[in-house]
């Protein structure tokens, strides 16, 4: 065990063929497992964590920008997973208000849940390992759908129906009661916990390892950019079946053609191969990337303000 420590901190120092190679795979394993070489894993000076209403005001601000530029992208991937028509403008745009006036206060809710998570895990007192900002992420994100689900059914049918967000839920429980709200709620939760580890875990965690190759230092934006691309790809491959299904589900409100996620999931890949199971992953990897690039950047200025400064807002202090 000596040996092989010994003879991979000699590949490591002396620059061999095998270095580059070897450098990257160790760094990226001691992220996970910083005992394998006996070396102990350096943290970082201590960052400031945020409050819980300093999460809710990056949540809402991040949400709501977020929602207005990525509707059209949206709305095209519900048309694709449904098999409707995409809208012309402003079609495209017809239920941003309940999107952007609910997925704000739902970017907060996770973050707010997120931020109580990791001050459970670490007592305030230290930061936290990078599989522990995932297991925040996947948290907060399953945990947010109990308000997620319902949103997402009201504005599936209110795209269909042609209705404001009051009307279409209205009807929605007039016609099949309170209980219709909940329909897809456990694909939610799970969709959710993948997309939440990717914009609170993954992302920054990638512009932390891009950040230290040379000349990447000072480059935080250009780091973000690629590291949310990367990210947005890697929790939309993995969430984008479960996606699928959820929003098939929510459409077919009633249960008639589809009842449970399982038979609902086969019968996808019955009628259109695998490929079926990824109808709109294009439209909501753009989607997703363009959302974990703004969020996550809003989140990590305000956290850099707060630990330089005593204050995530250092603008608005008056003296």
């Amino acid at each position: 065990k000596n040996a092989s420590r010994n003879y991979t901190r000699h590949l490591l120092e002396n620059n061999s063929i095998c270095s580059p190679i070897l450098t990257f795979l160790t760094s990226e394993w001691l992220i996970f497992c910083p005992e394998a070489l006996g070396i102990e894993r350096k943290m970082g000076p201590k960052r400031a964590q945020l409050s819980p209403d300093e999460n809710l005001a990056a949540g809402l601000v991040g949400g709501m920008l977020e929602t207005v530029i990525n509707m059209p992208i949206l709305t095209y991937k519900f048309c694709k997973q449904e098999g409707r028509p995409f809208p012309k403008f402003p079609g495209m745009y017809r239920g941003v208000f309940v999107q952007a006036g609910s997925v704000a206060p739902l970017t907060a809710t996770q973050m707010v849940l997120n931020g109580l998570i990791e001050k459970v895990m670490t007592g305030g007192e230290r930061n936290l390992k990078d599989y522990e900002s995932i297991l925040c992420g996947l948290g907060a994100g399953a945990g947010s759908a109990v308000l997620y689900g319902p949103v997402d059914l009201i504005c599936i049918h209110q795209q269909k129906l042609k209705m404001n967000m009051v009307q279409t839920g209205q009807t929605l429980i007039q016609k099949y009661g309170v209980s219709s709200l909940g329909r897809g709620i456990f694909p939610t939760a799970a969709r959710e916990a993948f997309y939440t580890a990717g914009y609170l875990g993954i992302s920054p965690y990638f512009t932390s390892q891009i950040m230290k190759r040379p000349g990447w230092e000072e480059s935080y934006y250009l780091a973000s950019v690629f590291a949310s691309i990367g990210a947005g790809i890697m929790a939309n491959l993995t969430s984008h079946p479960i996606d699928t299904v959820k929003t098939i589900l929510q459409a077919d409100v009633t249960g008639e053609k589809y009842k449970r996620f399982v038979p609902t999931f086969k019968a996808v890949i019955e009628e259109h191969g695998v490929q079926g199971l990824y109808r709109g992953g294009l439209a909501r990897t753009v989607r997703g990337s363009v959302a974990f690039f703004i969020v996550s950047s809003i989140r990590e200025q305000l956290i850099i303000n707060k630990t330089e400064t005593g204050s995530a807002w250092p603008r608005l202090n008056t003296k």
